[in-house]
């Protein structure tokens, strides 16, 4: 099976270097057969070490990228932020037309409910146990946010594009919430998760609709929440797993989390149908890659698959109602790789699965080490292979992965 290949980037990569010069990098230098530019976009401060406008560019707030429709918001209260490049220009448009004159498929990376958008739509976003927001983050509880998510699945859809890729269609963990974060406290892995669960007025509304206690489960969780802010001893480290919090509230806390998937999992359905209506499959990312191994490449514990629940997702569920997955192997070992990949493979069955690789440190030193995983994916049948991130690499990058990629197929 041929393995199709792609690789993100951004608006400003396109627009600082060239539409047209992007894309043969990708397609002559790298050998990839398709791009995924961010359709939309959280805040950051990145640097582009080959961008000729700007090496470090600051996104204050997260944006669209591509001049919206109106009509589609008519009515609702979200509404998209967009930025000043897609005021002057329609880059991404561009891109879809000179990529189909290469022969090469666009696919929509498109970020949905971390928005960051601090002041814009305060009772929208997730809350902890106490009542304090979470202002980077929509909650998908929400019917507002729901709206918007659906309108912005038909705006995406617009343009012509092989698929929408997913990013942050769920609840999101405490960390990566906001700039500066700053934690003195040993929270632990346990508190830190409970700190994060949303207890919003829409999220507990429809677990009592469940028949949830949720007098119970607030009362549970901030009771251990205070005792970790009292008494450092009281923090619970190491890997939490599910059955960790099965007795908290007589098993309410579980039931909450059942509810929760529930939200996911129904907003990813009615994501998708909007997506289906338009002719563009829609493939659902799943972050857990990013949250072990993000910093150091180095992912430890169990797979990444197995810890996707803390985030409302339960990729069983999720299978039927998608078009594909997209999984973040960010690994230095192929052999770790492989072992995220197959217990994903294990989770959504027959489901086409796209695996996300850093062609660059902290996963990738050498061209082998990179050609080993694409070895991996092949051998295990993943659909496709997105390089992470054509403006962030050096371009030597792209050597990398054409070297790899004709070692792992056997040419060149």
């Amino acid at each position: 099976m041929e393995l199709e290949t792609s690789a993100f980037a951004f608006a400003s990569d396109l627009a600082g270097e060239g539409v047209d010069a992007v894309l043969a990098n990708l397609q002559e230098r790298a050998g990839v057969g398709s791009i995924t530019p961010a359709f939309s976009y959280h805040a950051a401060r990145d640097v582009f070490p080959h961008n000729p406008v700007a090496k470090v560019q600051l996104l204050d707030r997260g944006e669209v990228f591509f001049p919206p429709d109106p009509s589609l918001y008519e009515g609702l209260r979200i509404s998209p932020r967009v930025s000043g490049l897609a005021r002057e220009r329609d880059v991404l448009a561009e891109t879809c037309r000179t990529a189909a004159k290469r022969g090469m498929q666009v696919h929509a990376w498109t970020v949905f409910l971390h928005a960051d958008r601090p002041g814009e739509y305060s009772d929208c976003v997730t809350r902890n146990v106490f009542g304090d927001p979470y202002p980077a983050d929509l909650c998908p509880a929400h019917p507002d946010v729901r709206a918007y998510a659906r309108a912005l699945v038909a705006d995406v859809a617009r343009y012509e594009v092989a698929s929408i890729t997913a990013e942050s269609l769920h609840y999101q963990a405490l960390e990566h919430g906001y700039h500066h974060e700053r934690y003195f406290l040993e929270l632990g892995a346990r508190a830190r998760y409970l700190l994060g669960l949303c207890f919003c007025d829409h999220c507990l509304a429809r677990a009592r609709r469940a028949g949830v206690d949720t007098t119970a489960v607030t009362g549970a969780v901030r009771r251990e929440l205070e005792r970790v802010f009292d008494d450092r001893h009281a923090a619970v480290d190491g890997e939490l797993a599910r059955a960790d919090l099965r007795d908290v509230a007589g098993g309410e806390l579980e039931a909450y989390l059942r509810v929760r998937a529930d939200v996911v999992t129904s907003l990813v359905a009615e994501a998708a149908e909007v997506a289906s209506a338009a002719g563009r499959r829609f493939v659902f990312m799943d972050p857990s890659g990013a949250v072990k191994g993000y910093a150091t490449g180095r992912p430890s514990g169990g797979p990444a698959a197995a810890s996707s629940w803390r985030l409302g997702v339960e990729l069983e569920s999720i299978g039927p109602v998608c078009d594909g997955f997209s999984v973040l192997a960010y690994a230095a070992e192929p052999v770790r790789v492989r072992y995220d990949l197959e217990a994903y493979q294990s989770a959504v069955k027959d489901r086409p699965l796209a695996v996300c690789l850093r062609p660059s440190p902290p996963d990738c030193e050498a061209p082998e080490n990179l050609a080993a995983k694409l070895a991996v994916a092949r051998e295990l049948g993943v659909a496709s292979v997105h390089f992470y991130h054509y403006g962030f690499v050096r371009l030597e990058a792209l050597d990398w992965i054409r070297t790899a990629l004709d070692q792992a197929t056997g040419g060149g």
